[in-house]
């Protein structure tokens, strides 16, 4: 049973739209978008979940409207290490949820 030419073809047009499923997506593409950089726009997601994502996207529009900058994805990056980053988003305290725990942290035990 072959996969007909038409159902290929709608398939490979799919998959290139964008699809958003939480918040933190949305903001990662914007702050991709503001900056120009849209061939990184995986690292700025990654960067929205992991941080602050309104003061990510307030730094990345400062960076934007400043007009010398050649590679303003290279000078977004520089300031967030140069300034030390955005604090982690305010609903995270850091911890990673365990899949056997469903989420809730459990602190180890000393013996």
């Amino acid at each position: 049973m072959g996969l007909s030419d038409a159902y290929l073809k709608k398939l490979a047009e799919r998959s290139k739209t964008s699809r958003v499923y939480v918040n933190y997506q949305l903001e990662g593409l914007e702050i991709a978008r503001l900056l120009g950089d849209e061939a990184h726009k995986s690292l700025y997601i990654k960067l929205a979940k992991e941080r602050n994502a309104s003061e990510l996207r307030r730094l990345a529009g400062e960076v934007a409207e400043l007009s010398n900058i050649d590679n303003k994805g290279a000078y977004f990056m520089s300031l967030l290490t140069r300034r030390g980053s955005p604090s982690p988003t305010p609903a995270s305290d850091g911890r990673r949820g365990n899949s056997q725990t469903n989420g809730k942290y459990y602190p180890s035990r000393r013996s």
